[in-house]
């Protein structure tokens, strides 16, 4: 594969409204915001907020409130759900609150989808109440929502107000294999939440790749995996700022989560070799480094792999070493195909 090749690839970013040590949420969102602006301005195509519960150093809870502030604060990027966990929502809710943010915002607003409950059992409990153990079936409810789009339900007791006739790009989440047969199934985009969950990525998007038919929204098969990705100016910076993030995964694997930390010289005092070992492999796709070795790292990915679109997800305790790592790891995509980084 060329660098032409690496460059044509869309790069674009999630968002989980990431809370550091000393900060609120509320600083958090004001972060977001800034991040997007610079995405818009360096190229990225996309900034998308996932929906998370109960977890303490991750404020983006409400995705449709913090796309709206986002697509709001700039003029062109996309915004959306990467994902609205739709058993947590009834579809029309759905239909009617990304209806007004594409009647807000037309043009520029995604719907990404995923299964899971975005949170433990005991809090998937507290949002779903009666209806917790009600059978939920997700490709169900994905034909409810483009039922509610479409300008065909105009005719229907129920319509979607903001919502019917609108044109809203639905993209299925997955981090297993169940969710890449639903999206091939129904002739949609896939996004794969590789970045935590890197074991069946391989694997799902073959079978995504192998079993897709082709619909009116998708012709294609289309694969946008999402990745951690910490840059900096050198190699030794980068492994620098990343403890934030082993930090960060340390209290998934734990159970014991906190703001986000900032970085440490050496990781050997807060973690054992087991944790060690359970983080790096959730961390397996991440891009940690200086220009040169990302540029070596996401080229090779972009071989193995033939994905459309990479998602950079970005926990750096400093404000502006986070915004500097979305810089670089855009110009390190934009300048592959002209000039050498050296």
């Amino acid at each position: 594969m060329s660098d032409n090749k690496l460059a044509n690839i869309k790069y674009s970013v999630l968002d989980l409204a990431t809370v550091v040590q000393g900060t609120t949420a509320a600083d958090s969102f004001k972060k977001s915001l800034d991040v997007a602006q610079l995405a818009e301005k360096v190229g990225y195509n996309r900034y998308w907020f996932a929906e998370h519960h109960n977890m303490a150093g991750v404020a983006s809870s409400s995705p449709s409130i913090l796309i709206g502030y986002i697509a709001g604060g700039t003029s062109k990027i996309r915004v959306g759900s990467g994902g609205i966990m739709l058993p947590n929502h009834a579809p029309l809710i759905v239909a009617e609150q990304f209806g007004t943010l594409a009647s807000l915002y037309p043009g520029r607003i995604d719907l990404g989808l995923g299964r899971a409950p975005g949170t433990d059992q005991m809090t998937a409990l507290a949002i779903r109440g009666e209806n917790f153990n009600a059978a939920h079936n997700f490709p169900r409810d994905i034909i409810k929502l483009q039922t509610f789009f479409s300008d065909e339900n105009a005719g229907s007791k129920v319509r979607a107000m903001p919502g019917e006739g609108l044109d809203i790009p639905i993209w299925v989440l997955g981090s297993s294999t169940d969710s890449a047969k639903v999206a091939a199934a129904m002739g949609l985009p896939y996004a794969f939440a590789s970045h935590f969950a890197p074991t069946y990525f391989m694997e799902a998007i073959q079978i995504y790749r192998d079993n897709f038919k082709p619909s009116e929204h998708l012709k294609e098969p289309y694969v946008m995996a999402c990745v951690n990705v910490v840059a900096a100016d050198t190699d030794g910076e980068a492994e620098y700022l990343s403890t934030s993030l082993k930090q960060f995964f340390m209290g998934v694997v734990t159970g014991k989560r906190q703001l986000l930390p900032p970085p440490v010289k050496s990781m050997d005092n807060i973690w054992n070799v087991f944790e060690e070992e359970a983080v790096m492999q959730m961390l397996s796709y991440s891009f940690v480094g200086g220009p040169e070795k990302i540029k070596a790292q996401l080229t090779s990915f972009v071989e193995q792999t033939g994905v459309n679109e990479v998602m950079a997800t970005t926990h750096i305790f400093d404000h502006q070493s986070r915004m500097y790592s979305n810089k670089v790891f855009a110009d390190v995509i934009r300048t592959s195909a002209y000039a050498p980084l050296s």
